[in-house]
């Protein structure tokens, strides 16, 4: 039967609104799809307990709710991390502070570097680990005694500030070198006196090696007057820039995973074995509340408040970087931090 006129308009009309409607909709997702601000995010270490912290923000979708499409991998050491984040390899990551400060005092022309954005070790994990049958109980009975750690160990390269606040002389001392995967080995069976390492993985790196915890000694050294910071979260400043609105939103959802975290560690572990299935979760449990203990929840961070800095502080361990670990130039702690990108006071309220 033929179509009137009338008839063959109204079925172009409905084709044409019809196909309208189809783009309409393709490009509404595609342009919530491009909505979402990639970040490429490196961790410090591989994933154990502490990553938890921002692994559970992934698996709960805290990132994605922010529109970021976020990929977070694991690292090796924190000098790395600066490094890469400088390099553009990364927009953001999580290192220790004091590797910022050396890249600071050793790189003052670099075009991209990295700014440290939000606290969250607000001490140094770093300690002088030994056996208690090596006798040895506080500073004054380190010498004399053999000492191992990695080169790029945090607390190994931070000793001279430990030394000079316990009256040592750090340039009497002999270090040896070794693996990471070595270090707790060779101090369990007698090769090495003292070790330095970050205590929640030491201590537990020791438990693996049948050492109870009653038989090591543990020389924190916030303990034992060396008030550095530890880890921050930090982004090149060339991100900064292109992306603050990013930032910003990284950091509320970090503290969103952060305050889970604290309030039950075991669902946060359980995203750090979604990550990594081998590892042992009670042990990464433990591991985990002993650096949310340590260096999150200490009474220097409940003092400061989550996330920030105390500007002297921040000044006095930028003047102790630069003498321990011998820069080329002074370090500016302006330059290397800002509070500008952190949430409101009431998202940063995680420490209960």
């Amino acid at each position: 039967m033929p179509q009137s006129p009338v008839r063959r308009h109204l079925l172009k009309l409905c084709t044409a609104l019809g196909t309208t409607m189809v783009l309409s909709t393709l490009c509404a997702g595609t342009a919530q799809a491009q909505a979402a601000t990639k970040i490429r995010f490196q961790l410090d270490w591989r994933f154990e307990g502490p990553s938890a912290l921002f692994l559970l923000g992934e698996q709960k979708g805290y990132y994605k709710a922010e529109k970021l499409d976020v990929a977070i991998d694991a690292g090796n050491g924190s000098g790395n991390v600066v490094n890469r984040v400088a390099s553009g390899t990364y927009d953001m990551g999580f290192a220790d502070l004091a590797s910022v400060m050396e890249f600071y005092g050793n790189n003052p022309d670099a075009k991209n570097r990295p700014v440290a954005v939000m606290m969250v070790y607000n001490n140094t994990p770093a300690a002088v680990l030994a056996l208690k049958k090596s006798g040895i109980k506080a500073p004054k009975d380190l010498a004399g005694k053999k000492l191992g750690a990695p080169v790029f160990d945090a607390g190994r390269r931070a000793f001279p500030i430990f030394a000079k606040a316990n009256g040592l002389q750090a340039g009497a001392f002999n270090w040896q070198a070794m693996d990471p995967t070595l270090r707790e080995t060779m101090l369990a069976r007698g090769d090495l006196d003292v070790i330095t390492g970050f205590s929640f993985t030491s201590i537990l790196n020791l438990n693996a090696r049948g050492v109870k915890d009653e038989d090591i000694v543990v020389l924190s050294y916030p303990q034992y007057g060396v008030k550095l910071y530890g880890n921050a979260i930090i982004a090149s400043e060339q991100f900064l820039k292109s992306n603050p609105e990013a930032v910003k939103a990284f950091l509320r959802a970090f503290a969103k995973s952060a305050k889970d975290v604290i309030a039950r560690p075991e669902d946060g572990v359980k995203a750090v074995k979604a990550r990594d299935g081998i590892i042992d979760e009670k042990l990464e449990v433990r591991r985990l509340k002993i650096a949310l203990d340590s260096v999150v929840k200490s009474p220097d961070a409940k003092a400061e408040g989550f996330g920030r800095v105390s500007k002297p502080r921040l000044s006095l361990m930028a003047s102790q970087v630069a003498d321990a670990f011998g820069t080329k130039g002074r370090i500016n702690p302006d330059a290397l931090w800002t509070d500008a990108y952190l949430p409101s006071a009431a998202e940063l309220d995680v420490l209960r």
